[in-house]
């Protein structure tokens, strides 16, 4: 998502904020998501002013978006499982949701595909082998081909599975294993929301003046200080200043 944004809005001011003490959020209850996610934003705009916010998680926006946006006196984009696209592409009405156990469960995945892929048949399939997987990737840690093809087998193992032309990438941290994904599935596609929330950033923010040039990112992380490879992954997105909270 980081990525798409840069693109359209290269001289935009980036915090980019990784809550690494309360991950995976995956494995997190609703409750417990519900209540930090909001908090943490808070204590976050309250330092920072931004001009909106940005859940750039599939799990944390479908189960706190709403209670963000009560807290919150400025724009804030959600991350959603990117389904209506999804649907609007598969010739086989067969669509995965590859995404966290807590995302795909949700209520407002069963509302999106009501209201966007009702002729659609849904094989959802949570992953926490993926994450860590995505984790150590962007860590600069070596992922095998092989490991990320068995984290996703079961969800075309399943019921209809056989059938998917379409696979919704429906957590953050999946566009890094897009590479492995498509290898190892060859005639599937890959749907990644990424660029949508980059248009829509783009739009709620047109006609707002940036700097000339552009500034130098942050990243905030709420555990330990990042590893370095991962720091050098951040500084080609432009994160070059790196601090704790």
């Amino acid at each position: 998502m980081l990525r798409p944004t840069r693109a359209l809005l290269p001289n935009a001011p980036i915090v980019y904020v990784a809550d690494s003490a309360g991950f995976p959020y995956g494995k997190r209850s609703e409750a417990e998501i519900a209540s930090r996610v909001p908090a943490l934003l808070g204590r976050l705009v309250e330092r920072f002013h931004p001009r909106l916010a940005v859940i750039a998680c599939n799990t944390a926006s479908t189960i706190a978006l709403e209670h963000v946006r009560s807290a919150l006196d400025l724009p804030v984009v959600g991350t959603v499982p990117a389904i209506k696209p999804a649907a609007a592409q598969s010739k086989s009405r067969v669509i995965g949701v590859l995404g966290t156990e807590a995302t795909v469960r949700q209520p407002y995945v069963d509302d999106l595909a009501a209201r966007f892929a009702c002729d659609c048949t849904l094989v959802r399939h949570g992953s926490p082998e993926l994450v860590e997987l995505a984790e150590a990737k962007l860590a600069g840690k070596t992922v095998m081909a092989a490991d990320v093809a068995d984290a996703a087998q079961p969800m075309f193992d399943a019921e209809d599975g056989s059938r998917i032309d379409t696979v919704v990438l429906a957590c953050t941290h999946f566009p890094l294993l897009a590479a492995e994904l498509g290898a190892a599935f060859p005639r599937v596609a890959l749907v990644d929301g990424g660029p949508g929330i980059a248009r829509r950033i783009a739009h709620l923010t047109q006609g707002q003046a940036w700097p000339e040039t552009a500034p130098e990112g942050i990243a905030i992380f709420t555990g330990d200080r990042p590893s370095d490879p991962l720091a050098r992954a951040l500084a080609a997105y432009g994160i070059g200043e790196i601090r704790t909270l």
